[in-house]
């Protein structure tokens, strides 16, 4: 079974939600999971799968709790074409930058030649008051190719 390392940006705590409910799905199905709400690259393994669950602050800007990994990635990560992925993004489609986080934590991993093995779940605030429903759905599509 896979080890996966899941990377929260919060604000509010949803996306702590979400990936504590992604989390026990995963170790349900028999997998490992790690949470991390604070971390450094040096303290994540590109070997494990990595699932990032992010909500979107002010004009779609990556979490505090976010942004020096985020900003560590983008300044000094190699690339990392062995690394393989997926994504969850918390917005509000009344904004502007909707999901504007998780869209741009999308592209650095892509630019750093990561591989998403499914396409980056987007939820709308606006849709739906409890987002672990459609990421519980959209994990149950793709948790197989762990």
């Amino acid at each position: 079974m896979a080890s996966v390392e899941i990377i929260i940006g919060t604000v509010y705590g949803s996306a702590v939600l979400v990936a504590e409910s992604l989390a026990d799905a995963l170790e349900q199905a028999g997998h490992q999971a790690r949470l991390h709400e604070d971390v450094t690259l040096s303290e994540l393994d590109r070997s494990r799968f990595w699932l990032v669950v992010t909500s979107t602050t002010g004009q779609g800007d990556v979490p505090p709790n976010l942004l020096p990994l985020f900003e560590e990635m983008r300044e000094t990560c190699p690339p990392a074409p062995e690394l393989q992925y997926a994504l969850v993004a918390l917005g509000d489609s009344s904004y502007d930058n909707f999901c504007g986080a998780g869209r741009q934590f999308d592209e650095l991993l892509r630019e750093l030649q990561a591989k998403a093995v499914v396409d980056r779940l987007e939820v709308d605030a606006c849709e739906t008051l409890e987002p672990e429903e459609p990421a519980l759905e959209w994990l149950k599509g793709w948790v197989e190719k762990l």
